[in-house]
């Protein structure tokens, strides 16, 4: 006769599990799948830039020449064809051996605060910032400051002084192109002076990039890691450029921080998938992604745009709004008094989706705020779309 067990049985939860939770924006996506609900609230990319073809070609050739390879164990580090391939396309000269094929980019952030954060220590992001860099950093459980910005990033005046007001901080995080969630751009003088200002202050960068390739008009300036290699860990992703599905990024760091992230990779998964790296490599070879990419940012201009054109016609006078130069989202700021968290369940009720802004915040955070992406709804969508927000909007100022 089996022995009864205790109900419930007594799981003794670390104090690192304590610091993690849920996110609010995966929460929302639950909501969102519903068919009636247009969803200006998912950092998803669009369906429609899949290279499905590619992707079936690709997995082909994979199992018919290398198959043994694909489906077998792999070094942590990454497939090197792979890795050759992501140090080519970079702005600046790095070694292959600098980089680690990751299980999406948010596994880098994860293995940077493994490496780099004790309990209690410091670090610095931006204001706002990726909600999911602050979930990754804290179940480390460091102090999180947020470094008041503008519409170009990190002002340096207030870096400088959040800087010498405490302890040093590890690194300050920072997404110089088309941040989420606020869209914008580091311009190229900011770059330079923030370089030069973390080289002087001994601050080291971690430089998240996943949006970079997605620009309008005009590319981005060069990396933060281009100006300081050694002071910077950059971050990629191919989610944004092929499919999120197949859950592979990469980081590039120096060599006197790499070797440790190399070790917690190899703790955490002892590798990511090498079938699907394979397969990237496979689709990548002969110049792919420049034929492709463009095709990405045409549609997703022309979503920017009718988002735009929307907002004008509808909003109030007082809401104002970001105008991203690239990437997937706008940033949005609500009349004073207005609460976008508050306002989410009446435009839900209506059958429009969005992300409120407070999530996006390390510290005290603006509650008028909220985050529309663009890409995934069709420009019918978003003009009906914005209409119903603009609505909800206006009956909650009455």
């Amino acid at each position: 006769m089996n022995a009864r067990l205790p109900t419930p049985f007594p799981w003794a939860l670390s104090e690192r599990a304590s610091q993690m939770s849920a996110s609010v924006l995966r929460e929302l996506l639950k909501v969102t799948e519903r068919p009636d609900v247009i969803s200006f609230a998912g950092g998803l990319p669009s369906p429609r830039t899949f290279p499905v073809a590619e992707f079936e070609a690709a997995c082909a050739r994979v199992l018919r020449d290398d198959a043994a390879g694909a489906l077998q164990y792999a070094a942590s580090e990454g497939y090197g064809p792979l890795r050759e391939q992501v140090a080519a396309t970079l702005a600046w000269r790095v070694d292959a051996s600098q980089v680690i094929i990751t299980t999406g980019s948010q596994q880098a952030l994860d293995l940077a605060a493994k490496v780099l954060i004790d309990a209690g220590s410091r670090i610095l992001v931006e204001t706002p910032t990726y909600l999911g860099a602050l979930q990754a950093f804290a179940p480390m459980q460091p102090r999180v400051s947020g470094v008041v910005s503008d519409d170009e990033g990190v002002d340096l005046a207030a870096l400088r002084a959040t800087q010498a007001a405490g302890e040093p901080a590890r690194f300050l995080y920072v997404l110089p192109n088309f941040q989420n969630p606020s869209g914008r751009l580091m311009s190229e003088p900011r770059r330079a002076a923030l370089s030069q200002t973390a080289a002087a202050l001994g601050l080291p960068l971690i430089e998240d990039n996943p949006y970079g390739e997605l620009w309008f008009d005009a590319p981005p300036p060069a990396p933060l890691s281009a100006r300081h290699p050694q002071g910077c860990l950059y971050l990629g992703s191919f989610s944004k450029v092929l499919a999120p599905g197949l859950r592979l990024g990469y980081l590039v760091a120096p060599p006197a921080v790499l070797p440790k992230l190399l070790q917690a990779k190899q703790a955490a998964d002892l590798h990511s998938p090498g079938f699907n790296q394979r397969v990237v490599a496979e689709v990548m070879k002969d110049g792919f992604l420049d034929r492709h990419v463009p095709r990405i940012r045409a549609l997703y201009k022309a979503q920017r745009d009718a988002m735009l054109v929307a907002l004008q016609r509808h909003m109030p006078e007082d809401v104002h709004w970001s105008r991203p130069e690239g990437g997937m989202f706008l940033w949005v700021h609500l009349p004073a008094g207005q609460d976008a968290a508050a306002l989410l369940p009446r435009a839900l009720a209506r059958g429009v989706a969005f992300v409120p802004g407070a999530a996006f915040y390390a510290g005290a955070a603006d509650a008028r705020t909220l985050r529309l992406s663009f890409v995934t709804a069709s420009a019918e969508d978003i003009e009906r779309g914005v209409a119903t927000l603009a609505a909800v909007i206006r009956e909650n100022q009455a």
